[in-house]
């Protein structure tokens, strides 16, 4: 397999073992822990996991000229961030089951964003996904249809 081939897969199977994971591992959190405690522990070793990454993707240029590069994505990432995870520890403790809060707010961000990745990004859509979204809209029904 040519190198640009594992990195579709590895990157996408990456994401979503990550992902399974962080859902696992946040309604797993103690919900007697502060959870602002649960992220600051989470966030020095992510601090440190990503340091450990730069022995994979080091700097060639140096850090200083690698951060001149930077704009306001960075930041807005880790608002992005830090809201995800008080979101997820907050909705896994008031009671969500971890399945169905998952599949939503992904279904409602993808569906929040398909705007923005068609006027923003240009990204094209063909009726085969319009079909899709309107499948996942089917789904959200299904999910939360009272039992």
């Amino acid at each position: 397999m040519n190198k640009p081939m594992f990195l579709f897969y590895f990157s996408i199977t990456l994401a979503i073992c990550s992902s399974a994971l962080y859902h696992f591992v946040a309604k797993s959190t103690p919900s007697n822990v502060n959870f602002t405690v649960s992220l600051l522990v989470t966030y020095a070793v992510a601090f440190a996991v990503t340091l450990l990454t730069f022995f994979f993707f080091p700097a060639k240029n140096g850090i200083t000229a690698e951060l001149k590069q930077l704009n306001w994505a960075s930041i807005g990432l880790a608002v992005a961030i830090v809201g995800i995870e008080f979101g997820f520890l907050l909705v896994y403790r008031s009671g969500w089951n971890l399945g169905i809060a998952a599949v939503l707010t992904n279904v409602v961000a993808s569906l929040i964003l398909l705007p923005v990745a068609i006027f923003l990004f240009k990204d094209k859509i063909s009726w085969v996904n319009i079909a899709g979204i309107f499948v996942c809209l089917a789904g959200l029904v299904m999910l939360n249809w009272k039992r």
